[in-house]
């Protein structure tokens, strides 16, 4: 995720989102400005918070989300970082 979301608590906003639908992941801060975010459970509820991530109710000015799809590592939780 690019644009400005470093510092707004933006972070923070994708943990309670991913909580919220029971995803497992992290929301890293990149040292070029970006965040990265990882989500792990069913493709619904992914789809539902990638949504999010660029909504109204997002912090900040955050644009670019660039998906990937990865197989799942069997992760549990959430982390910030």
């Amino acid at each position: 995720m690019s644009g400005d979301v470093q510092g707004v608590g933006y972070r923070w906003f994708v943990r309670g989102q991913a909580a919220a639908r029971g995803l497992a992941g992290s929301a890293t801060n990149l040292a070029d400005g970006r965040v990265e975010v990882v989500l792990e459970g069913p493709e619904d509820d992914v789809r539902a918070v990638l949504d999010a991530l660029t909504g109204p109710d997002a912090p900040g000015a955050p644009r670019d989300v660039a998906p990937t799809d990865e197989d799942p590592v069997g992760a549990s939780g959430f982390t910030t970082g």
